[in-house]
Protein backbone atom coordinates (compact mmCIF):
# COMPACT_ATOMS: atom_id res chain seq x y z
CA UNK A 1 0.00 0.00 0.00
CA UNK A 2 1.37 3.48 -0.73
CA UNK A 3 0.50 6.97 -1.62
CA UNK A 4 -1.70 6.98 -5.06
CA UNK A 5 0.01 8.56 -7.58
CA UNK A 6 -1.36 11.49 -9.91
CA UNK A 7 -0.28 14.03 -12.61
CA UNK A 8 2.33 15.89 -10.72
CA UNK A 9 4.03 13.44 -8.63
CA UNK A 10 7.63 14.27 -8.64
CA UNK A 11 10.18 11.92 -10.42
CA UNK A 12 14.43 11.38 -10.76
CA UNK A 13 16.10 9.63 -12.70
CA UNK A 14 19.79 8.01 -11.41
CA UNK A 15 21.11 9.49 -14.61
CA UNK A 16 19.13 12.67 -15.47
CA UNK A 17 20.45 16.12 -13.80
CA UNK A 18 17.28 17.64 -13.08
CA UNK A 19 13.44 16.31 -11.56
CA UNK A 20 10.21 15.78 -13.84
CA UNK A 21 6.80 15.67 -12.91
CA UNK A 22 4.65 12.70 -14.10
CA UNK A 23 1.71 13.19 -16.75
CA UNK A 24 -1.41 11.27 -16.22
CA UNK A 25 -3.35 11.64 -18.99
CA UNK A 26 -7.09 11.87 -18.02
CA UNK A 27 -8.44 9.23 -20.21
CA UNK A 28 -10.27 6.94 -17.33
CA UNK A 29 -11.44 10.24 -16.22
CA UNK A 30 -10.92 8.79 -12.37
CA UNK A 31 -9.68 12.19 -10.05
CA UNK A 32 -7.69 11.81 -6.92
CA UNK A 33 -7.55 14.99 -5.08
CA UNK A 34 -8.90 17.03 -7.86
CA UNK A 35 -5.55 15.79 -10.53
CA UNK A 36 -5.87 12.36 -12.64
CA UNK A 37 -5.10 9.38 -11.02
CA UNK A 38 -1.61 7.60 -12.63
CA UNK A 39 -1.61 3.89 -13.70
CA UNK A 40 1.01 1.29 -14.66
CA UNK A 41 0.34 1.96 -18.05
CA UNK A 42 1.60 5.50 -18.03
CA UNK A 43 5.16 5.25 -18.65
CA UNK A 44 5.41 6.71 -21.98
CA UNK A 45 8.25 9.14 -22.82
CA UNK A 46 7.52 12.58 -23.35
CA UNK A 47 3.95 11.98 -22.93
CA UNK A 48 3.98 10.72 -19.20
CA UNK A 49 7.52 10.81 -18.32
CA UNK A 50 9.13 14.39 -19.13
CA UNK A 51 12.68 14.70 -19.42
CA UNK A 52 15.12 15.13 -16.50
CA UNK A 53 17.57 17.64 -17.88
CA UNK A 54 20.68 16.64 -19.27
CA UNK A 55 21.60 12.86 -19.52
CA UNK A 56 24.74 11.71 -18.00
CA UNK A 57 24.57 7.73 -18.88
CA UNK A 58 27.39 6.90 -21.30
CA UNK A 59 25.13 4.26 -22.99
CA UNK A 60 22.59 6.81 -23.98
CA UNK A 61 24.81 7.40 -27.89
CA UNK A 62 24.25 10.83 -27.28
CA UNK A 63 25.90 11.21 -24.34
CA UNK A 64 28.89 8.53 -25.84
CA UNK A 65 29.42 10.55 -28.94
CA UNK A 66 29.76 13.92 -27.16
CA UNK A 67 31.93 12.39 -24.41
CA UNK A 68 34.06 10.88 -26.97
CA UNK A 69 34.43 14.02 -29.02
CA UNK A 70 35.80 15.73 -25.55
CA UNK A 71 38.31 13.19 -25.39
CA UNK A 72 37.07 11.43 -23.05
CA UNK A 73 35.32 14.17 -20.78
CA UNK A 74 31.65 13.16 -19.48
CA UNK A 75 29.76 15.41 -21.75
CA UNK A 76 26.13 15.24 -20.52
CA UNK A 77 23.32 15.68 -23.30
CA UNK A 78 20.02 16.30 -23.61
CA UNK A 79 17.23 13.72 -21.62
CA UNK A 80 14.90 11.37 -23.99
CA UNK A 81 13.71 9.03 -21.70
CA UNK A 82 13.08 5.50 -22.89
CA UNK A 83 11.48 3.81 -20.73
CA UNK A 84 9.55 0.03 -19.37
CA UNK A 85 6.11 -0.26 -17.69
CA UNK A 86 6.06 1.04 -13.76
CA UNK A 87 6.52 -1.69 -10.87
CA UNK A 88 5.38 -2.55 -8.45
CA UNK A 89 1.83 -1.53 -8.55
CA UNK A 90 -1.22 -1.46 -6.46
CA UNK A 91 -3.14 -5.06 -7.59
CA UNK A 92 -5.85 -4.23 -6.15
CA UNK A 93 -6.92 -0.66 -6.78
CA UNK A 94 -7.61 -0.61 -10.84
CA UNK A 95 -8.06 2.28 -12.63
CA UNK A 96 -9.96 1.59 -15.92
CA UNK A 97 -8.81 -2.23 -15.75
CA UNK A 98 -5.07 -1.17 -14.95
CA UNK A 99 -3.14 -1.27 -11.90
CA UNK A 100 -2.64 2.19 -9.62
CA UNK A 101 0.72 3.53 -9.85
CA UNK A 102 1.76 4.19 -6.23
CA UNK A 103 4.53 5.82 -4.65
CA UNK A 104 7.91 3.40 -4.12
CA UNK A 105 7.11 2.45 -7.97
CA UNK A 106 10.04 2.51 -10.07
CA UNK A 107 10.62 2.28 -13.91
CA UNK A 108 13.45 1.33 -16.17
CA UNK A 109 15.21 3.53 -18.70
CA UNK A 110 17.05 1.78 -21.94
CA UNK A 111 19.91 4.16 -21.30
CA UNK A 112 20.98 2.63 -17.37
CA UNK A 113 18.52 4.81 -15.16
CA UNK A 114 16.45 4.02 -12.76
CA UNK A 115 13.29 6.68 -12.70
CA UNK A 116 11.43 7.12 -9.27
CA UNK A 117 8.68 8.64 -7.77
CA UNK A 118 10.27 11.29 -4.86
CA UNK A 119 6.47 11.86 -4.42
CA UNK A 120 3.48 10.68 -5.54
CA UNK A 121 1.23 13.93 -5.42
CA UNK A 122 -1.48 12.40 -3.90
CA UNK A 123 -1.28 13.55 -0.03
CA UNK A 124 -4.54 11.77 1.82
CA UNK A 125 -5.28 9.01 -0.72
CA UNK A 126 -4.09 5.69 -0.44
CA UNK A 127 -3.98 2.49 -2.75
CA UNK A 128 -3.66 -1.24 -2.25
Amino acid sequence: MGQSAVTGAVTTCSFGMAPSSLVALPTPRVMIEGRPAATIADSKPVVNILPFGMCTSLTNPTVAAATSAALGVLTPMPCVPVTTPWIPAAPRTLIGGTPALVSGSTCMCAWGGVIQMTMAGAVRTQAN
